[in-house]
């Protein structure tokens, strides 16, 4: 028998093994829902940070509380928390069943409705349910029902408690100690959980052809840069000379060896036979005598063959040459 649930009321439980299940309906612009538990000691606070189980740590150290995860059903998606209630530890007296909107007011989630499943069983009857509605709109983070201790054996109790300040508001007053860098990778995780995926590709305009097939063809290998280097560089090539007209003697590039012409030896080699000059700084051949049978110097004239006057006097050079 399934047990419609009025806010602050509860039922005994016979199951040894629970599911709790929180429904919800999707639809455009409805945020996305999340199922999270807390494990309260007698002071009605949590032991320590590892009772709380939630989306970034998804089992209790114990083994005896754990997330499943979430499912889309036919009624709408669901997200469940299941709990061995004969193995919880016999410090925790309550256990919280919470769901968080991720920053968005629960006004805004549709038909919400926390479901008891015993997990044993093979029907799909559920214990009990309760239909979950904000009191003011602007809740952000609901403590839907709990599961707690009675003498020897446990029960359910409907609450919808509401939080204004998220999830991170009800765990920090049941005693969780909330990191603000890990609830901003929380937060990221949770983004890209419900991100929608990539629209697939553009489709082509009606009367474009269709590409050829290309051939696919292994690529070389690629060698590696010298490790001195850090990037790979190709050389220019060299430019070629230009081009002479017919006719003309061709003229090597700028840069590149000259051709040594056949009647000039190359500089510091000796003066081929029979050429009329003599390499530089080899001995030069004597030069031929005049008629007189002196040499010219160089650079001057060859003495003339005219006998010069004796009678040629230099005139006075000074008063000092002056006889007295």
């Amino acid at each position: 028998m399934t047990h419609a649930m009025l806010k602050g009321s509860n039922v005994p439980l016979e199951a040894t093994t629970v599911r709790a299940v929180l429904r919800w309906t999707p639809g455009q612009g409805i945020p996305d829902v999340d199922v999270s538990a807390l494990l309260l000691g007698p002071d009605d606070r949590v032991r320590s940070d590892e009772d709380f189980v939630f989306y970034n740590q998804p089992r209790h150290p114990s083994g005896q509380v754990w997330r499943l995860g979430k499912k889309r059903a036919a009624d709408g998606l669901t997200d469940a928390i299941q709990t061995d209630l004969t193995g919880v530890e016999a410090r925790v007296g309550r256990i919280l069943l919470v769901a968080s909107a991720d920053g968005v007011a629960f006004d805004q989630v549709r038909d919400l409705r926390i479901l008891l499943y015993d997990a044993a069983a093979t029907d799909a009857e559920p214990l009990a349910y309760f239909d979950v509605r904000p009191e003011t709109g602007e809740e952000t983070a609901l403590i839907c029902g709990e599961l707690y201790r009675r003498g020897e054996s446990w029960k359910f109790r409907a609450l919808g408690e509401g939080y204004s300040n998220g999830l991170e508001g009800l765990a920090t007053e049941f005693g969780i100690s909330v990191d603000e860098e890990a609830e901003a990778e929380a937060a990221a995780a949770r983004d890209a959980r419900s991100a929608p995926e990539p629209a697939g590709p553009a489709a082509e305009p009606a009367g474009t052809p269709p590409e050829a097939p290309t051939a696919l063809v292994p690529s070389p290998p690629v060698s590696a840069p010298p490790a001195h280097s850090t990037s790979a560089r190709t050389t220019p090539a060299q430019p070629l000379p230009p081009e002479q007209p017919p006719g003309v003697p061709a003229q090597p590039a700028y840069g590149y060896p000259q051709q040594t012409p056949a009647t000039q030896p190359a500089y510091g080699y000796p003066q081929p036979a029979g050429a009329g000059q003599t390499a530089y700084g080899y001995p030069q051949e004597p030069a031929p005598a005049t008629a007189n049978g002196a040499a010219a110097g160089y650079g001057f004239p060859p003495p003339s063959a005219v006998i010069p006057d004796p009678d040629f006097r230099l005139p006075p050079q000074g008063p000092q040459f002056v006889g007295r």
